[in-house]
């Protein structure tokens, strides 16, 4: 099966100070977009969405996941994935692409990840904004780079389109200075030492 692709959008960004503060890397944030017609079209239930969802999450993964890495410029670190349905669908269509080994294998391939990857969906009206949920390419529990990226298109999706994206960051959140997790207990436990109770 082929996608039909209406347009590709790309978007890069970097982030060099964050509250008055230089950050320690430059934050780099990258995402590329397809917005296609929705396979399942929008004249009503479909039952069947496995059928299509293998051949179209690697053809959509093939052609995201490369170009939102090469796009970054820097070493992947962090990692996510969207779908905007548009109204005339419903966002089981656009889980059926994204949630799908065949493109979270194409992207991670690209990017050199081994976890899975987070994922948002909903159904939007054109220009609405989706939060691309991010976590490391290696380790979903390395707190600093839990962040979300929001995303939108002035035109798109339109009622018959689905807007899938690939996400990608070089670092950390820009000024990440939390604990690890679990490190608060100890934390905690340490600094009441000799407290009353």
């Amino acid at each position: 099966m082929s996608i039909v692709v209406r347009k590709i959008v790309r978007h890069r960004e970097e982030t060099l100070r964050e509250n008055g503060q230089d950050v320690p890397r430059t934050h780099v944030v990258a995402w590329v977009a397809a917005v296609i017609e929705n396979p399942y079209g929008t004249d009503g239930y479909v039952e069947d969405l496995v059928s299509k969802a293998d051949a179209m999450g690697q053809e959509v993964g093939a052609l995201l996941g490369p170009a939102t890495v090469e796009l970054l410029g820097e070493e992947v670190e962090g990692f996510g994935k969207v779908a905007l349905v548009g109204i005339g669908g419903e966002v089981e269509h656009g889980s059926a692409i994204i949630h799908n080994l065949k493109f979270g294998n194409e992207f991670r391939s690209a990017a050199g990840g081994t976890e899975l990857l987070p994922g948002a969906e909903k159904v939007g009206l054109m220009g609405a904004t989706i939060d691309a949920a991010v976590k490391h390419k290696l380790d979903a529990k390395t707190r600093s780079h839990h962040q979300t990226i929001p995303l939108s298109i002035p035109d798109a999706p339109r009622p018959d389109e689905i807007v899938i994206a690939c996400v990608a960051t070089s670092a950390g959140r820009p000024l990440a200075r939390l604990a690890t997790f679990g490190a608060e207990v100890g934390g905690a436990d340490k600094a009441n030492e000799g407290v009353a109770r």
